[in-house]
């Protein structure tokens, strides 16, 4: 919704001239066919189609029956099959997709990188604008080779995606996969950067989804957060869920809440020390758990109590600043026996606004360490989390161990010590001790 009459009849006059984009009719984007599978010499794999109901049936046949019309797909006598499943949507109607788990398996995969979730954030900080496209069943525009028809689907979309939008990525457009945003630090440049991006998708002949489109708005949500005149919080929708998810009973659920609660782990001090009990229901490489395990739990007195704190946590109203180069940075670290904590901040004219939280729990061996290492090392986390903030410019580190004011100086230090100084001079910072009642962390990382 746009107030300003004058703005909307700006924004009406860009979308009329441009209003192909929004054609319902199908289109495939005018690139080369991609390959997106290659299996080598792995023989066919055929799975039997899952049993449904008559509705699921019916709502299968339908929907292949309109994809073949419009052209998206088309009749196959290849001898790999793979299942059709019918998910769920948010507004609760289904989404016909394919089950390619098997093919994934043995598809060699496309390491085409994605952004960096913090890299496209960052280049948000001075924007007021922002429009947010959403594609009309985006990886239906895209043509495959006939040889493949989809692991790499993603890098495969990521890959076009950046091609189309060419230099204006970084500069007033960026794409996570198939979620596009223009962003402006006022309303006449967006216009200008909303024309010139509508104008490469038309060339491009892709198709957008109206329903799901935001034009020339002052806040969005965008990959599970809300933006906002330089602040950035996590999307009230996807807290609400967070908050309304009944303790665990399986270690499925367990392990699901914990890995989206860690999705936000910059917005809570000490997350690491906090969420520790309940993260055994994560599976990993060393504990041999099984992805999805179903398993019936019994929640600890220490897993109850992470599971209670994390959500406490997702209560408040956690928003950071986005970075922002014109004001300068500053570290805060601190140590326990359990862990680090630290905090980056910029200094504004009003205070110190926080921008992310680190935290990490220590190994058993680095339990052992002196205070000084410790101190030391949270300083060392902090320099590898927020490399891209940090270097190349000058900011100050507050610390509450007096000893490591001189780290920059020809002291005498230990061995550990010494190899990381070697590291931390590749910086421009200034070393402030200060009191540690005033440490914001000597709070955190000791709950």
């Amino acid at each position: 919704h746009i107030d300003n009459e004058k703005h909307r009849l700006a924004i009406q006059d860009i979308l009329w001239r441009n209003k192909i984009l929004f054609d319902p009719t199908p289109s495939i984007i005018n690139i080369p066919s991609q390959s997106a599978i290659r299996t080598g010499d792995h023989p066919p794999i055929y799975s039997k189609q899952y049993s449904a109901s008559y509705t699921y049936q019916d709502m299968k046949f339908q929907e292949t029956k309109k994809l073949l019309e419009r052209g998206q797909i088309e009749e196959s006598t290849s001898p790999w099959s793979p299942p059709i499943v019918l998910v769920k949507k948010k507004d609760k109607t289904m989404r016909f997709c394919i089950d390619y788990r098997c093919l994934n398996a043995i598809t060699i995969k496309d390491a085409f990188p994605l952004p960096r979730l913090d890299e496209i954030f960052e280049q948000l900080s001075d924007a007021v604008y922002y429009t947010k496209f959403d594609f009309k069943s985006g990886y239906f525009q895209v043509p495959l080779s006939k040889e493949d028809r989809i692991t790499n689907g993603l890098a495969t979309f990521q890959r076009i995606i950046n091609h189309i939008l060419g230099p204006a990525r970084w500069k007033y457009a960026l794409a996570y996969i198939d979620d596009v945003i223009i962003y402006s630090k006022t309303f006449e440049e967006h216009l200008i950067h909303l024309n010139d991006i509508c104008t490469m998708l038309k060339n491009a002949r892709f198709r957008l989804n109206p329903e799901k489109c935001e034009i020339a708005q002052t806040q969005t949500d965008y990959l599970g957060h809300n933006v906002k005149n330089g602040e950035i919080r996590p999307s009230s929708n996807n807290i609400n869920g967070l908050l309304n998810t009944r303790l665990p009973q399986r270690a499925d659920e367990a392990c699901k809440f914990v890995k989206a609660a860690e999705y936000y782990r910059k917005f809570i001090p000490n997350f690491s020390q906090t969420a520790e009990p309940a993260r055994k229901f994560v599976p990993t490489t060393r504990t041999q758990q099984k992805k999805g395990q179903k398993t019936i739990i019994t929640l600890t007195d220490d897993e109850l109590k992470a599971f209670n704190q994390l959500k406490q946590f997702l209560t408040t109203d956690m928003v950071l600043r986005l970075p922002n180069n014109r004001f300068p940075f500053k570290v805060q670290t601190d140590a326990s026996d359990e862990g680090i904590g630290a905090v980056l901040l910029q200094i504004y004219s009003e205070g110190d606004r926080s921008i992310a939280y680190l935290s990490k729990k220590f190994t058993q061996a680095q339990r052992k360490w002196s205070p000084m290492e410790q101190e030391c090392y949270a300083f060392i986390c902090s320099l590898d989390k927020w490399h891209n903030c940090l270097s190349g410019i000058k900011f100050e580190w507050e610390t509450d161990h007096k000893a490591l004011t001189q780290l920059k100086q020809k002291a005498k230090i230990n061995k550990r010590c010494e190899r990381w100084r070697l590291k931390i001079l590749e910086y421009d910072f200034k070393v402030k001790h200060i009191p540690a009642h005033v440490t914001f962390f000597r709070v955190v990382t000791r709950l």
